[in-house]
């Protein structure tokens, strides 16, 4: 028995498990511990975020049918509204049900190609493993296509238009796309957070949409250790340095950013593994942690690191004592699950 927690917690203990011989690999989702005590059963879990607006009684509301067919009947031929139509109704994708709600964070997938190979990606695998959860955009939008979804999402301070779904590649491979999308939407508002979701794998392209108005940036991260950074994010072309520079040159823009902190306990709560996230973000500051509970088969990890001879050194804190040594060591950081409105500079 495993449970699948909702957003805002984060995962503190594996479930246990003893695998048959010819087990298939578990699907793409953040197994947690389950417990039963006291006549009710309990998740190995702790609330780290509490922003309201992902509560699930928002979304998947009576209207939303509704108000996806105007936006479509509005804009027939935009194919990054009939991709966010497919993941509103079939996938319940927040974000993209965001973008006809006209509120809060919203995606806009642009890229169907990836410069990583990471091992839990959750829009494209290879054959022979468990399906994906969503399946990647097929094509490259145009600038038009972003413009027609993003400007008009752009109306409130608390309005976020946001590159790098769940449903797509790197984003940074659509740089040009989106450095002029970027440059027309500002042109024509101020108002809301341009955030881009990225491995920021290429720190040039970045930096060009950080002056074109670029106000955030998640960028993921499994490991600060350049073996572990490989194994699991499997980078084509760049390596953990051009992260750190990607850091350094949105931070010259007064871009905000966040990591995005792929979770696995008995793995990010090692000792070597905190001595050297932490030295990462003491060369590095960012301004946010977000928690994320790796979607994997906990097995299908273990069993590849084992094969790859790596092996995380030192005691296991557990996922309460790491969270509780990040706050110890950078006070000031905040760590939650939820990417936050932030007009740069401010």
């Amino acid at each position: 028995m495993a449970a699948i927690l909702p957003q805002g917690y984060t995962r503190l203990f594996l479930p246990a498990y003893q695998r048959d011989e010819n087990a298939p690999r578990l699907p793409l989702f953040g197994y947690t511990a389950v417990a039963f005590m006291d006549g009710q059963l309990w998740v190995a879990a702790q609330r780290t975020d509490e922003l309201e607006k992902w509560d699930p009684r928002f979304y998947n509301t009576p209207e939303l049918p509704g108000l996806i067919a105007a936006k479509l009947g509005a804009h027939p031929e935009n194919r990054i509204l009939k991709q966010l139509a497919h993941c509103a109704r079939e996938y319940h994708c927040f974000t993209a049900q965001n973008i006809f709600y006209g509120r809060w964070e919203g995606g806009v997938p642009v890229s169907p190609s990836c410069n990583a190979q990471c091992l839990g990606c959750i829009s494209k695998q290879v054959s022979e493993c468990c399906p994906s959860p969503q399946e990647r955009i097929t094509f490259a939008p145009t600038v038009d296509e972003v413009v027609a979804v993003g400007l008009p999402h752009l109306v409130t301070d608390e309005a976020i238009l946001s590159f790098g779904q769940g449903c797509e590649g790197e984003p940074l491979l659509a740089g040009k796309v989106i450095k002029e999308a970027i440059t027309i939407i500002r042109q024509k508002t101020e108002a809301g957070t341009i955030n881009i979701n990225t491995n920021a794998g290429l720190p040039t392209v970045l930096e060009e949409l950080a002056v074109a108005g670029l106000n955030t940036a998640r960028i993921s991260l499994f490991s600060a250790d350049p073996e572990y950074y490989r194994f699991y994010h499997q980078p084509q072309g760049y390596t953990l340095d051009q992260v750190g520079e990607a850091i350094c040159r949105l931070e010259q823009h007064g871009v905000f950013v966040s990591l995005n902190l792929l979770t696995l306990p008995g793995f990010t709560d090692r000792e070597a593994q905190i001595e050297r996230l932490f030295a990462f973000l003491h060369k590095h500051p960012v301004g946010m942690i977000q928690i994320r509970n790796l979607n994997i088969d906990p097995d299908y990890v273990w069993a590849h690191l084992r094969q790859e001879k790596l092996v995380s050194a030192g005691e296991a804190l557990g996922i309460a004592g790491f969270l509780a040594e990040l706050k110890r060591e950078f006070p000031k950081l905040t760590v939650g699950n939820y990417s936050r409105a932030h007009r740069g500079g401010v």
